[in-house]
């Protein structure tokens, strides 16, 4: 009996204001780099379309079939932040969904980066305990499974994840890694016999997508997806569970209400569970119940961006390496300064989504890089960033 296990990433970055280096006077460090406007227009936007009616579905689903539609979230805590600021009923939904107890909340990083790609961990250690705090002082109780920014993993990774007491981590089940196995199992982190426990859950890509990208597709050969079919795929599949995880925002905002994705959620717990041989599990449920069926080795990072499913979509040229490069060679200063509200400002810098928009990549992946750019193109996005880097460098320079 497979599990049929749900996961969506929430998340909004703290978008940035357009800059130049000269003309600005001794703003507070938010209202200096960041566009509360445009973020507050943006959170307002995709609450009403997306987070507020899909939040509501959920929960009537929930009391539909009685606790057996279960889901997962991860909510990062820029997305919290900018909740308790712009659209407070929103979190407050979460945590309703959360008091179902069909609902389980994975830990992550608070600001979504790539703190884990830093040599000293201590900064990632650090913003996996502010959002664990994040989630509780919104009353929820973070999972032991964890999800790091956009699905990234390997080995070094896994082995960090485990030394913070996490019992399972979800990524991508990249054929590259796979070979000939199925995402749908549970698998054991690389690691001497004996000495790893760390569990892992990979995602389906393939249905996934299905859903998260393809759905409205006309071109596809499977338009229009319907309830009743994906069910059937679910059921057709082997193995131990099958992962469906993928963006909140493909319910109102990626696929909007007029393609029929909420009629599509409203009747797809019904015709799943039709399947005898069908359940809804939660993250946790799954690793409690299923044994690894193998080990797997993830040497190189690997994340469920892009075709290439590494760290390309963000360090994948010049511009972001130096971006990156900036931000984690800012932490000595940062910390001597002891400005607890610069500390915050660089490290809502490093949103993984403004080295995702300087991308220049072409083709499909290029196009879905031009999809959630703000800049006319990744050229005019690095020179802004570039603006804010190295004016904060100087700022936090005269500070420490």
């Amino acid at each position: 009996m497979p599990d049929i296990c749900m996961y969506f990433q929430v998340h909004q970055p703290m978008r940035l204001r357009k800059f130049a280096i000269f003309g600005h006077n001794e703003e507070a460090w938010h209202e200096r780099y960041f566009d509360a406007a445009k973020n507050r227009q943006i959170m307002e936007k995709v609450a009403e379309k997306c987070y507020r009616p899909t939040n509501r579905l959920l929960l009537e689903l929930i009391d539909k079939y009685n606790g057996a539609f279960r889901v997962s979230f991860s909510l990062t805590g820029v997305f919290m932040e900018q909740c308790r600021e712009y659209a407070p009923d929103v979190l407050e939904s979460f945590a309703e969904l959360y008091k179902t107890g069909s609902v389980e909340f994975l830990s992550e990083t608070y600001y979504h980066s790539l703190a884990s790609l830093f040599a000293d961990k201590q900064e990632f250690a650090e913003q996996v305990k502010m959002h664990a705090k994040s989630l509780r002082d919104a009353g929820i109780e973070p999972s032991r499974v964890f999800r790091n920014t956009e699905a990234l993993y390997s080995n070094e990774i896994g082995r960090l994840i485990e030394s913070m007491g996490y019992e399972a981590a979800i990524s991508e089940g990249w054929d590259h890694y796979l070979g000939w196995r199925s995402p749908n199992f549970v698998y054991r982190a690389k690691g001497e016999e004996g000495k790893r426990n760390l569990k892992l859950l990979l995602r389906n890509y393939k249905l996934s997508d299905d859903l998260s990208y393809r759905f409205s597709a006309r071109w596809w050969p499977e338009y229009p997806l319907t309830a009743d079919k994906y069910a059937s795929w679910l059921a057709a599949a082997q193995g131990q569970c099958v992962n469906l995880f993928m963006d909140y925002e493909t319910f109102g905002e990626h696929q909007w209400a007029d393609t029929g994705i909420f009629e599509f959620l409203r009747h797809m717990p019904g015709e799943v569970l039709k399947h005898k041989n069908l359940e809804f599990s939660l993250p946790s449920e799954v690793v409690g119940k299923h044994a690894p069926a193998d080990e797997v080795d993830i040497p190189h990072a690997l994340t469920w961006a892009d075709m290439e499913r590494d760290t390309s979509a963000w360090l994948g040229n010049d511009m972001q390496r130096e971006c990156f490069r900036m931000l984690e060679n800012a932490a000595e200063q940062v910390k001597a300064s002891g400005d607890d509200a610069a500390q915050h400002a660089w490290r809502l810098l490093q949103n993984s989504d403004h080295l995702y928009y300087l991308c220049t990549k072409s083709l499909a992946d290029g196009d879905v890089h031009k999809y959630f750019s703000p800049y006319q193109n990744p050229y005019d996005g690095f020179i802004n960033f570039m603006n804010i880097l190295q004016d904060f460098r100087e700022k936090i320079g005269r500070s420490a």
